[in-house]
């Protein structure tokens, strides 16, 4: 079920014909990406709604069983961990019903991007991915793809052209940069619509990369000044 209280909503002053559908990363919640909307120095009148779902809470087997916001479960981060597939489909689905949403109020598909930063990139890989219908681009920050062994035979062709952009920090130390980047590449091999930036910096968003985000979103959206 989708409401008030999984997912902030942030409407524009003008009307809306695109949406950002913005992920979290593990144990935060909807609210941690709120500011980057005014950090994004967007035109003012953008015309985008911002949504900002919240991950369900569940033990997080990586922090001794803890009870967190996470969109799946994590034993570790790396290729040779175990995934929680069922986790990672239970969230798909509940961002593809606010993808349906979204279009269901009159935004056509290709005017949605889905962001993500850590885990919450990571999901948006995926679910992006697996979408089946074309979207305006998938933005994966610090995160990796998940379930990888099967993308091949999961993957939507009709987002054989999407605008993919992964960004990582050199010096991450909680996702390792050289896992992001070897899902680039993997992404690469699919002969995806993928790029790939690396900044200096830890796991976090630092200012230079809020430029290039803007101009993602400005390109794939279309937006003028």
């Amino acid at each position: 079920m989708i409401d008030k209280e999984s997912v902030i909503e942030l409407s524009p002053s003008a009307t809306a014909d695109a949406s950002i559908i913005w992920l979290h990363g593990l144990g935060a919640d909807g609210n941690d990406f709120v500011p980057i909307v005014e950090a994004l120095e967007l035109p003012e009148h953008h015309g985008i709604r911002f949504l900002f779902p919240h991950a369900p809470v569940r033990p997080v087997t990586l922090n001794a069983g803890t009870r967190m916001r996470a969109w799946y479960d994590i034993v570790g981060i790396g290729e040779d961990f175990v995934e929680d597939d069922t986790g990672i489909l239970e969230s798909q689905m509940f961002i593809n019903t606010i993808i349906e949403r979204e279009i269901n109020k009159g935004i056509a598909p290709e005017r949605i991007i889905l962001a993500g930063f850590s885990q919450g990139g990571s999901l948006a890989l995926h679910t992006g991915l697996r979408f089946n219908q074309a979207l305006a681009g998938i933005l994966c920050l610090s995160g990796y793809l998940c379930l990888r062994q099967v993308l091949e035979v999961q993957r939507q062709a009709v987002q054989q052209s999407t605008p993919i952009m992964m960004m990582h920090g050199v010096d991450d130390p909680v996702v390792d940069c050289s896992l992001g980047k070897h899902s680039y590449i993997k992404l690469l091999k699919e002969n995806l619509n993928v790029s790939w930036m690396e900044y200096h910096m830890q796991h976090t968003v630092c200012h230079e990369q809020l430029g290039d985000i803007r101009q993602f979103i400005s390109t794939s959206l279309g937006l003028t000044d």
